[in-house]
């Protein structure tokens, strides 16, 4: 099924390629088949989001979050950020899988291990994120937190033919995300799914 994303503003690569003034992606299954202006595209089912659309996002801080921090559920009424706190195992992959789905609030495609537990690996592997090489450094859950810069933490490029990996935040430019953070996520796709929409 193709998908068409429209967005204010797409920055396919903030490394190098120039941005889209009311730009679009267009998603075939869990590849981008075209970047650019926006155009209707027959039998296209259409999203259109009111912000910048910008790859998916790197979290450095993967080992950090998944594997010593704890990630409560919400029936345990202790919040939604990631806690330092001794936990059984047997708890580390429902905490994973929470951490996991709450990085997607943050645009968030990828993530940097190393992951030595069972349970983490088993969790990263079927969320559908990337788990790449990392150094186990500390950190949250916004990779954009703390002057983080996007050009820096984006995952790999938005280009036709490969993996719909994206984000959209409620930010009119780089600059402003940048200086907002990733907490003001809209959207986040991953291999073409929609997996994370803020209500």
């Amino acid at each position: 099924m193709l998908t068409l994303h429209r967005a204010r503003l797409v920055l396919p690569d903030p490394a190098a390629a120039p941005s889209i003034t009311d730009g679009a992606v267009l998603v075939d299954g869990a590849v981008v088949a075209a970047v650019g202006p926006y155009a209707p595209v027959a039998g296209a089912r259409v999203r259109e989001w009111d912000g910048l659309l910008v790859p998916g996002l790197r979290n450095p801080a993967g080992h950090w979050l998944l594997e010593v921090a704890y990630h409560p559920d919400p029936r345990e009424e202790l919040g939604a950020e990631p806690l330092l706190a001794d936990v059984p195992e047997a708890q580390r992959g429902p905490s994973a899988r929470r951490g996991l789905q709450r990085m997607l609030g943050f645009g968030t495609t990828a993530v940097a291990g190393p992951f030595e537990r069972e349970a983490v690996r088993t969790a990263v592997a079927r969320s559908g994120l990337a788990a790449l090489p990392g150094d186990g450094r500390e950190g949250g859950l916004d990779p954009l937190a703390g002057g983080g810069r996007l050009a820096e933490l984006v995952h790999r490029p938005l280009a036709v033919g490969g993996p719909a990996d994206f984000a959209v935040f409620d930010a009119a430019s780089v600059a402003e995300l940048e200086e907002r953070g990733a907490g003001h996520c809209l959207a986040t796709v991953l291999g073409g799914r929609l997996l994370y929409r803020r209500r």
